[in-house]
């Protein structure tokens, strides 16, 4: 089977993590939430680290660990404000595809519920609507496969990619 990581970048409840670890089973890989690798290396919630250190800092630390982390062999459910780093970008995108959860800002909306506290890396007072506008163009310019998120369940989405997948000539799904 291919060594290659899979990168799943998106919009705060594009469902990321959900996606990634069932992507994780069917591929065989293990699985990476970059929002965590960074909690575990501060000890404290992306929310408290935002409310203590400001957005600025939070995005200079995610760039920080995903330079620095092993993320080879793995899916990597990434924080939605990674594609404000193109050095983070670059090193994802020489680690396998890196795969575009899609979803319509209405989908967002209903999916971010607790917007004060998620810990999201913008500036204060950004919008849902602000933060789509601005990352829209981001995943699209980063993307190398995009899937609709919003258009049913995570097993069809996880099913989705694997196609995507299958058609990238180097890259072995395992089944």
């Amino acid at each position: 089977m291919n060594e290659k990581s899979v990168i799943l970048i998106g919009m705060p409840g594009a469902g990321k993590s959900t996606t990634g670890v069932l992507l994780a089973k069917r591929l065989a890989k293990g699985f990476i939430d970059t929002d965590l690798l960074i909690q575990q290396r501060v000890d404290m919630t992306l929310q408290d680290y935002l409310d203590r250190n400001g957005y600025i800092a939070l995005r200079r630390l995610e760039e920080e660990v995903l330079l620095s982390e092993g993320l080879e062999n793995a899916i990597v459910a990434t924080g939605g404000s990674v594609v404000y780093s193109e050095a983070a970008m670059n090193r994802l995108a020489g680690l396998g595809p890196r795969v575009w959860l899609k979803i319509a800002l209405s989908s967002m909306k209903e999916r971010i519920t607790n917007q004060a506290t998620r810990g999201l890396a913008s500036q204060p007072g950004a919008t849902l609507d602000t933060i789509f506008a601005e990352r829209s163009s981001l995943y699209e310019r980063y993307a190398d496969i995009t899937v609709a998120a919003d258009s049913g369940s995570a097993e069809k989405v996880v099913q989705d990619i694997v196609e995507h997948l299958i058609q990238i000539d180097d890259f072995g799904t395992g089944h």
